[in-house]
């Protein structure tokens, strides 16, 4: 009688419960970019502890265009919604128009990275001018290398988009690239606070 019982009561794990559990593929990536925003957080202590040791910070001739990595960092910023607008125009089945929001969010991080090659070419120092050059090449270059990780991961949705109709995990793989996208966003906040409004 008490092991009837104790059938009875065993959750069906296939059932309505079990459809809530969050895909293994959007953990994994969360998980994953812990990770990275330990290794962030390590360029940061870098940095703030250089900055409090430094005689004079930043050193002479290291002049920034505040005005044109503010805009640039608006529209980085900015892209994170239109990302999350595809995310929920695809969950809805939506999918052409999941597509133009995600075409939109490529070519904002695409003009983010751009812009940073062009700084790059026109400062007025380098990563050998002094350990401010250093951070910055540094610190700018390795968020730039993520942005373009996001770029090719956005070139792969479009990809999965033009797949096959119905794919079951396609929301899934959005939602994935989202969670990277905001987190170097929400990193770019840090770097930029940094590099142009603490030096």
């Amino acid at each position: 009688m008490t092991q009837a019982l104790a059938v009875d009561h065993i959750p069906d794990i296939k059932g309505p419960a079990g459809t809530r559990r969050p895909p293994v593929l959007a953990v994994g990536v969360i998980i994953w970019l812990g990770s990275e925003f330990m290794f962030f957080s390590g360029l940061f202590a870098a940095f703030f502890n250089i900055r409090a040791n430094a005689p004079s910070w930043p050193p002479a001739g290291t002049d920034l265009d505040y005005v044109q990595a503010s805009i640039f960092s608006v529209i980085l910023l900015a892209s994170s919604a239109t990302m999350q607008k595809a995310v929920f125009l695809i969950e809805k089945g939506r999918k052409a128009s999941a597509k133009k929001w995600l075409i939109v969010t490529f070519f904002m991080g695409f003009a983010f990275v751009g812009n940073q090659l062009y700084e790059w070419i026109t400062l007025p120092f380098s990563p050998s001018s002094s350990i401010y050059g250093s951070l910055f090449f540094v610190m700018s270059g390795l968020h730039g290398l993520h942005v373009l990780l996001g770029l090719i991961a956005m070139l792969g949705l479009m990809g999965r988009i033009a797949g096959k109709e119905n794919d079951p995990g396609e929301a899934s793989v959005f939602q994935a690239v989202s969670y990277y996208w905001h987190f170097v966003d929400f990193m770019w906040i840090g770097l930029f606070s940094c590099l142009f409004l603490l030096s």
